[in-house]
């Protein structure tokens, strides 16, 4: 009988250790250390900052390096170098300083360095709100950077899904070698849930591929067919360039078109040949849907209580959510919206989103269209989302 017992209070012991109250920063910070980030630079900016601070305590327990830096340009430029020297590197930031820092994470994806941006949202545009939710910042976290880039951005919408994505975040910027940016907002980033912890080993960690070559083979930027590649850290006896020019497999400067026009291809390629690794999409009650709702972050959880009372009313709704907004989804939206009469897109700015789902399906009117926004510093609630379900019902 005694060891009977003495199991069963183990047991119970370890489902309430693997229960955890915690906030979305948290879990950000939380995610990051499981999936091996060991440099973190930052500066301190609301509504992102407990990130920060907890990995200004967490990383040097573990030996890793954390450092405040001036401001948010020196914080990107920052962990450039030290995924470049071989650490998996994040910084954090939310409006303000995600715009300060688009020209590095330009930099990062010409480049090819692997590093993470979490960028907790807040109402602007410039100081705006800066302890209220926004989702403003879904075209600049594609399009931000000058020229063309490949984008692969997240976004999660509870306090768990924000320790998984940060884990993901780690894991394809490392596989692919791109600046991944993991977006959350405001109440998300600040909201605490009780969250059970998946098991660490049931997560696979992603680390670099790192080459085989002699070192006098070792091209920096090589082809292959997936448009993954080698990558050799500083001080590993691989000499290769770095350089936001144009530059050829070696990474040495190039105006050649051909060489040019190969590095473009490339960046774009490895996004657009592995899509159905990168997007992630929830479809929510959309089997019968004749209504759709298109939302994600925390937009999402009120739509999903919106579907959940119109079905107690008879009425067939369903959600649709993007875990992966970039690339956007295209053909998943596409086949799960075909047979659908209306989409109500609801979101908490001025029709981003908006803009993706009309090209998307361009054969329905405008009226089959039907925006839900807020810019002023509130939630979209469940009940705004459910009045519109009843008005184009």
């Amino acid at each position: 009988m005694p060891k009977k017992t003495t199991k069963k209070t183990t047991k119970k012991t370890e489902e309430l250790d693997s229960i955890v109250l915690m906030q979305g920063n948290e879990a950000v910070a939380r995610g990051a250390v499981d999936a091996g980030v060991n440099f973190f630079a930052g500066y301190p900016i609301t509504p992102s900052t407990e990130i920060a601070e907890i990995l200004s305590r967490e990383l040097p327990l573990r030996g890793a390096a954390f450092i405040q830096m001036e401001d948010e340009i020196a914080s990107i430029c920052a962990i450039i170098g030290a995924s470049l020297a071989g650490a998996k590197a994040m910084t954090a930031t939310s409006g303000p300083g995600f715009s300060l820092m688009q020209e590095a994470i330009g930099y990062a994806k010409i480049t090819e360095t692997p590093c993470v941006v979490v960028n907790v949202m807040r109402a602007g545009p410039s100081t705006g709100l800066p302890t209220s939710p926004s989702q403003g910042d879904i075209m600049q976290s594609r399009w931000g950077s000058h020229g063309d880039a490949p984008a692969i951005v997240l976004y999660p919408d509870s306090v768990k899904e924000s320790y998984e994505l940060a884990i993901r975040a780690v894991n394809l910027s490392e596989k692919y070698r791109t600046c991944v940016v993991l977006l959350l907002d405001e109440v998300l980033g600040h909201m605490r849930e009780a969250v059970r912890l998946p098991d660490l080993r049931k997560h696979r960690v992603i680390n670099r591929i790192k080459p085989t070559v002699p070192p006098e083979w070792y091209k920096h930027y090589d082809e292959n067919q997936k448009y993954l590649s080698p990558v050799a850290s500083f001080g590993e006896g691989y000499r290769f360039h770095v350089t936001g020019l144009a530059h050829d497999a070696t990474g040495f400067p190039t105006g050649r078109p051909a060489e040019v026009a190969d590095m473009m291809a490339r960046l774009k390629k490895k996004i657009t040949s592995n899509i159905r690794d990168l997007v992630q999409i929830e479809s929510f009650h959309m089997e019968d849907a004749k209504i759709a709702i298109f939302a994600a972050g925390i937009t999402a959880r009120s739509a999903k209580s919106a579907v959940m009372m119109a079905r107690a009313e008879g009425l067939k709704v369903g959600l649709l959510r993007p875990l992966t907004i970039w690339p956007f989804p295209d053909d998943a939206v596409r086949k799960m919206l075909k047979n659908v009469e209306t989409v109500i897109v609801a979101e908490l700015n001025q029709g981003q989103f908006l803009r993706e789902i009309a090209r998307l399906i361009k054969d329905k009117d405008d009226s089959d269209i039907v925006p839900v926004r807020r810019v002023d510093g509130e939630l979209i609630t469940p009940a705004q989302i459910l009045r519109i379900i009843k008005e184009v019902n």
